[in-house]
């Protein structure tokens, strides 16, 4: 299989990647892992067409989405950005607008796109 066309396909292809995961970091052999290599990426391809994942549409929705993915919660992203938990509870709600001093660290940080925070100001 060189590319998933369907869902019938996609869902054996994550079932194949399941069964070969539980066999165990320390069970798989070289093929199994070259498996596990190739079915991921045509899983990604499948994904990327099928099930896109939309781009944030505000910084607040950004600011998550690097939450998520650096596995923090809010009171960790407050430390981590040097502002207070209330400050960073407001701007993420909506009830204050990002300051400079918000919008630097969150670029600084998290690495958030400098055009993407200044098309949103």
């Amino acid at each position: 299989m060189e590319k998933i066309s369907n869902e019938i396909e996609y869902g054996n292809a994550l079932d194949k990647v399941h069964l070969l995961m539980k066999k165990g970091e320390y069970n798989i052999t070289d093929k199994d892992a070259e498996s596990i290599s190739n079915l991921a990426s045509m899983i990604q391809s499948y994904e990327k067409v099928h099930y896109p994942f939309p781009m944030p549409k505000t910084i607040a929705d950004m600011v998550e989405v690097k939450m998520f993915e650096k596995k923090i919660n809010r009171a960790g992203l407050a430390s981590m950005l040097g502002i207070d938990a209330p400050k960073l509870s407001q701007i993420m709600n909506g009830k204050r607008k990002p300051d400079l001093t918000f919008l630097k660290a969150v670029h600084q940080k998290l690495g958030i796109d400098g055009n993407f925070i200044l098309e949103r100001i």
